[in-house]
């Protein structure tokens, strides 16, 4: 009979071990994936300027001063959000964070970007950029200033236009 009990104790102990060690492991493996999923700088204020279709977020992360003639900015996309075709006087340089998107020029075909892709865009082209139409996309824009003015605002892009991308 003591020998029972101590067998049902041993194994009642052996059992707590290994749901503890499933715990554990189930709670890293949730960390982990936290830190794959989390976007590299907070999402920042919904952008109200009326020059994006759909809904982006803009965390600025350097402004313009006497050692930088440039502003910098995260700019996030939830899925279907694009800006209006513009243009930039000095330029623009995107760095795609996460997710999925286009960016096309006027008269060209849209290009797809995924994480990882650096786009330079140059002075006076112009084009849109944005998520795709399922996925959201966050990139880094590093704009330049050529006097006072960086960018140069335009027509929207027609849902004809983003749709022909999303398309393929």
């Amino acid at each position: 009979m003591k020998t029972t009990l101590k067998l049902i104790a041993i194994l009642q102990f052996i059992v707590f071990i290994l749901l503890l060690i499933t715990c554990t492991s189930n709670k890293n493996h949730s960390k982990m994936t936290e830190r794959t999923t989390t976007t590299l700088f907070p999402k920042g204020e919904k952008i109200t300027n009326g020059y994006f279709t759909g809904n982006a977020y803009l965390k600025p992360l350097l402004v313009r001063d006497k050692n930088n003639d440039f502003v910098m900015g995260n700019v996030t996309f939830e899925a279907g959000a694009r800006t209006h075709w513009h243009t930039h006087p000095k330029g623009q340089v995107l760095i795609i964070t996460e997710g999925e998107g286009f960016y096309q020029e006027k008269g060209k075909a849209a290009r797809a970007l995924k994480k990882g892709d650096v786009i330079s865009i140059p002075e006076n082209v112009e084009h849109w950029h944005g998520a795709s139409i399922n996925k959201e996309m966050v990139h880094i824009a590093i704009t330049n200033f050529k006097g006072d003015q960086n960018v140069v605002w335009l027509q929207a892009v027609s849902d004809a236009e983003y749709n022909e991308p999303n398309k393929k």
